[in-house]
Formats: C-alpha cells, structure tokens, sequence
C-alpha cells in the first residue's frame, strides 16, 4: 500500500483563493531561448513544460521585463510589447495544463538595465551615481516612480490574460526595488527614503497596485534578499524590516539572498558545492518569526526532499522553491511523492548551468544532458517506453516521448565505465538496443571514483552510485575485471562500439617528479599527504583537491604557470573555487613553473625569470589528463559504426563526457 515519505512537502498550500498541489515550486530562471523581438520561441515552451511536467506545484518564467528600458541584457521576456500576448499565451498553457500553477517574474533591473543602456536609455535608481562602464544613474522622480509602478500593473494584467495563475515581483537581488529598500544604495530624504516604510514604499505601492488590477483571487509573490550578504549591502536585521513592511500586501514572501550585482556573493545567491545543503534557509526562518499574514519561501541549495520536508514540517518556511534541482531533473517532485528518491539526478552544484548561460546563453547541466535540448528530445525512437518500464529510472529523464521508427534494434559495445561510457550504455538501452558494457576495473564509475570520500562531491558520489544502480537494473549485459579487446569484440560481433576508455593522470617530464604523488592518488588516499602540501596546478582538479585538503586540516600551497584558475570554461566553478581558496587560507601562485622537484619542495620560475622555491612535506601534481587512445584505436575497426567518447577522445569535463555519452547513443 502507498504510503507518502514527505507528507508536509506534498501537502497542499492555498494562496489568494489558489490551490497548489504542494509545498515545492519551482524558482524562476530564465532561458535565453528568445527570438530578436523578445519572444518566447519553441525551445522556451519545451524548457518550462518539461518542468511542469515533472510535478512542481508552480513553475515561474523568469527573466520578464516590464519596459523597454529595463532589461540588463538581451535574454528577458519583453512583458512590455502588446505583440507577445500571443506567446505568453502559450507558455502559460504549455505549464497550466500539466497541473502546475504558472507564474511569471516580473522585473526591472533599475540602474542595472545595461542592455537598455547601451541602446540609448538613460539609467535611473534611487540615487545619483557612476557605475563601471561609463554609466551615470540619476535619481527617479515622483512621476517616473509612478510610472514604473503602473508599467508594473500593466504587466501584471496582461500576465493575468494571457493565463498566468500568479506574478512573481523581482524585489530582490540588488535590482530595482532592492535598491530602494536597502539603506545602503537608498539614502533619499524624501517619501521614498529613510525610514524603513519609507524605502518600502515603492515595493509595496506596486503590490498593492498589483491587487487592485488583479483582484483578491490571484496571488501575488514577490522575491526579496533575506540579506545581501556583503558589506555593501543590508544583512537579516534590515530583511526582517523590510519582509514586515511588504507583510499582508502580497500573498508570498519569496527570500532568497545576495545580489547579483556583487560578483563575491553571487556563490551564496546559487550556493555552490562548498556551502552545507539549504544554507539560505535560516534567512527565511527568521523573517517568518516576524511576519502574520503573508506566507513565506525558502530558496538555495534545496535538492533533497528529506531536506525540504523537515523544512516544511519544523515550520521554518510555507513553501521551498527550486531552481538548479528541477534543471537536473524536472521529475524531481514526481519521483519524491512516489518514493522514488534514489532516483532522483540531484543537483551537484557544480554551476555549469549558470556558467553555460552567463557564455552561451543557454541552460546545460552536468548530469541532465536532456535540458536546454527538450525540442529535440521529443522524438524518440518507438521502443523506448516499453524499455523503460523494463527498468525503472534509467532512462534519462522521464519524458513521455513522441515515438518515431529507427531502423533495427543493434549490438552495442561500450568500452569504459566513467561517466560517457555508463551514459552511452543507459541510453542506448533505452532505446531499444541489445548493450554490452565493459569495464576493466571492478567498479563503474571511472576517474571520478577517487573523490567519493570528498564531502562537497557527496552529490557527484551519489550519481555515479545511481548510474551504476540504473546500469544493474536494466538489461544491460556488464562486465567488470574485463578489458576491451579486439578479441572480445570478434566474440561479441557488435554493430557498434563506443570507446569510453578514459585518461590517466599526466605525468610531468620535471626533473625530481619520481619525488612526487598524483592528484588522482591523493584522492583516494589523503593520508598520502603531509602536514603542508604544494600542488602543481590549479585547474579545477588541483584546486578542489587543495580545499579538500585544507579541510583535513593541512597547510596548502598551488603552483600555477597560467594567471589563473583553469575553471575549463566554468566561470562560476572558478569563483567559487577562488572564494573557498580564500576563505581556507590557501596560497596561490599564478605565472610560477615548477622547474625541480625534491623530496619536500618545489624549485620555481616565477614570470620575470626570478627564482622562488616552496617547501612542503608532499608535492603532488595536477597538470592534466592523457587520453587513452591505445585501447581505443585497438577497437577502432571491431565494428561497422565506432565512435570516441569522454576522456580517450580529449579530456573536457562532466557536462561535455555525459552529453557525448546521451547523443551519440541516442542517434544509433
């Protein structure tokens, strides 16, 4: 009999005459997906409804502006054009009619609407001042507050036409309403400054406009910094005032923290995998200790519904919301409420998916290799469904698929455990395919096994864990303690083989390296180091392994020939890692080569030829990968189709081995 683990997360919360199905939402994020005008386009519907699909109580549209001049960049919904009704239409509908509530988030950037700018706008905030790049903000008058408030309004009714059960109001962030409640960037004399009701008036003059337009029976959200968490900003003391000025003029208080606008903290607005699980949560729960009308939503770092039950249930907020955990799987709520949580792809935290939008401008993700691509991922091949019923979970996601024909069900060989191999092998599977998988180890997994002890990889652990249960529960014929020779593939006479051989640790032609341990064994064996260490290399495999090892307590030194961290294209990854690597004291040395190792230091060439030396009890290196490509030439003509995935190809990263794994497999 059935039997609900998280009854409080799945209970049902009604707001302004609304029923959601549950406790969890999912947070606004914006996509990118638009087309010159501002429109949504097809990519936008399928990325919001595969998310409604997954069972969120409330999926939100981030990222709409309210006005031509108030968009930061290019990639905002333009609420503002009578000619988009049509489309916000249809994305309403495409979330409304799996059941989710749609919300839509409406913003102004204030005196951060560079996109406008460098179009000609003119930029206004709360106060005079000069911002980097050349822009000047002036001060808003009366008449040009009372206008973004009824360009507020107009968004609102048009939302509310167009479909959308709810608004969410971007108050938060460092944004424009933020910069009028914080006493910091707000330091008028007027109606709009001093005070705290003051400084609030213009948040709670556009809610209270809002209700007016809307009526009583359609909620109203608005999303607030708890605290800023800088010195530049207002901490938890002033976000309580500021939550009990906004209390009984909107239905949900939406906390989160931070500001985009501070680069430092924009690791504690998306928590990065340094930070503990819900590490936000306690700003909301005290803004709820101060508030009697309104409800009140938790965000950051919430991707374990055990976690967000306890929230719910201890009463520290009404509502959590997710972002990062629904983008690695949309059927996150879907997969909890059945009891299917060990199922769940749970967000590692990595920010590939902010990095890859902050440079490419749209979402990807580490472990979801579907997300960003769900128009193409409609269609799949018509033996899929019967498949995944085999084998519960292991097809990736959980979509339900628009089948068309592939030519004949094939043999296919998948050399190599690691993160492309075990991917290939699951997709391929589900797709109808007869899968050998081969692993020369006796564990699947790959490179990546090493860090299984290290406490802020717990959630990358746990996947490779999940692969390898999926792998066990499919029909997928594994063999462990086997290599991948050309005479297995003679015996086995497959149609396909998929060469996921991996790499191995580079070894540094240094004179003194025989002095010296890989990163890789380090890993698996921290006892290897000493009291003080000097790593060779912070790409991202050196600097993580050197906080892992100042959180054991030792004294840590990198060496770096680059002038800084090579976060392989994760620009956010990067700051976090730098911001951890500060916070644990580490010393960094950027534009330095190691030029002799001995037994306990590093003789170096800084970049003006100097000499510099770094003492240490052990010295480990970090300077790269070499493709196997030996094992994976040696299978090269083993079958009609070949192809060279992950690390024996180049070695990249996660996102890159695990998308490789998906299409390749998928297109057989």
């Amino acid at each position: 009999m059935y039997s609900c683990k998280y009854p409080n997360l799945f209970s049902p919360i009604t707001l302004a005459g609304t029923t959601f199905r549950s406790r969890l939402f999912g947070s606004p994020t914006g996509t990118s997906f638009l087309d010159s005008r501002h429109y949504p386009i097809a990519e936008t519907y399928a990325y919001y409804e595969e998310k409604a699909k997954g069972g969120a109580a409330s999926i939100c549209v981030g990222d709409c502006v309210i006005s031509e001049d108030s968009r930061m960049n290019n990639g905002h919904i333009a609420l503002y054009d009578p000619m988009n009704y049509m489309h916000l239409n249809k994305l309403a509908d495409a979330i409304s009619r799996h059941g989710a509530v749609a919300s839509i988030e409406l913003s102004h950037s204030g005196s951060h609407s560079h996109a406008s700018a460098r179009e000609g706008a003119q930029l206004y905030g709360p106060m005079e001042y000069d911002l980097p790049g050349g822009f000047h903000v002036l001060p808003m008058t009366d008449e040009q507050i009372y206008k973004v408030i009824d360009q507020y309004v107009q968004a609102a009714i048009t939302a509310k036409r167009a479909g959308f059960g709810m608004v969410t109001i971007h108050g938060g962030h460092g944004w424009l309403l933020t910069e009028f409640m914080s006493p910091k960037s707000n330091q008028r004399t007027d109606k709009w400054g001093g005070s705290p009701e003051n400084r609030c008036r213009f948040a709670v003059e556009v809610c209270d406009a809002i209700r007016k337009a809307v009526g009583p029976k359609f909620p109203i959200e608005m999303r607030i910094s708890g605290s800023e968490c800088n010195p530049a900003g207002y901490d938890i003391d002033e976000g309580v005032e500021i939550a009990k000025q906004l209390d009984g003029h909107l239905d949900l208080i939406h906390v989160s923290a931070g500001s985009h606008e501070v680069w430092d903290v924009f690791t504690v607005t998306h928590p990065d995998m340094f930070l503990p699980d819900g590490v936000n949560v306690r700003f909301a729960a005290e803004i709820k200790k101060h508030v009697k009308h309104s409800k009140v939503a938790t965000v950051g770092a919430l991707n374990k519904p055990e976690i967000m039950e306890e929230i719910i249930a201890s009463g520290k907020a009404d509502v959590v919301q997710v972002a990062r955990g629904l983008i690695a799987d949309p059927a996150l709520p879907k997969k909890a409420r059945a009891g299917r949580e060990d199922d769940i792809n749970t967000c590692v935290r990595c920010l590939a998916c902010f990095s890859n939008l902050m440079t490419k401008g749209t979402f990807i993700c580490a472990l979801n290799p579907v997300i960003g691509n769900e128009v193409e991922n409609k269609w799949v091949p018509n033996v899929v469904a019967d498949a995944a019923r085999g084998a519960d979970g292991y097809a990736l996601p959980d979509i339900d698929p628009i089948a068309v024909p592939h030519t004949y069900r094939k043999k296919v060989l998948v050399a190599g455990g690691g993160i492309a191999g075990m991917q290939a092998a699951l997709t391929a599977y589900s797709r109808g395919h007869s899968v050998t998988l081969v692993e020369k180890s006796g564990k699947l997994g790959g490179a990546l096994l090493c860090e299984d002890a290290v406490p802020f990889k717990k959630d990358l652990a746990k996947y490779l864990e999940r692969q390898a249960k999926r792998i066990a529960a499919s029909g997928i014929d594994l063999r462990l303690n086997t290599e991948a020779t050309p005479a297995l593939a003679a015996q086995l006479n497959p149609d396909v083989v998929i060469a996921a051989t991996g790499a191995r640790p580079l070894v540094p032609p240094i004179p003194g390296i025989e002095n010296a341990v890989s990163a890789e064994d380090v890993y698996v064996k921290p006892e290897l180091a000493g009291k003080s260490v000097v790593i060779l290399g912070a790409g991202l495999v050196g600097s993580e392994l050197g906080i892992y090892l100042s959180q054991l307590g030792r004294e840590v030194t990198i060496i770096e020939m680059a002038e800084a961290v090579n976060d392989g294209g994760n620009i956010l990854q990067g700051l976090a890692i730098r911001l951890e690597s500060a916070r644990q004291n580490i010393s960094v040395n950027f534009k330095t080569k190691a030029v002799e190792i001995g037994k306990n230091y590093v003789k170096a060439q800084k970049e003006d030829d100097t000499a510099a030396e770094f003492k240490g009890d052990t010295i480990i290196y970090a300077l790269g990968q070499v493709p196997q490509t030996e094992s994976a030439e040696a299978l090269r003509f083993a079958a009609p189709e070949f192809y060279q995935i992950g690390d024996c190809l180049a070695p990249k990263n996660i996102v890159e081995a695990n998308h490789a794994g998906y299409y390749i497999a998928r297109k057989l």
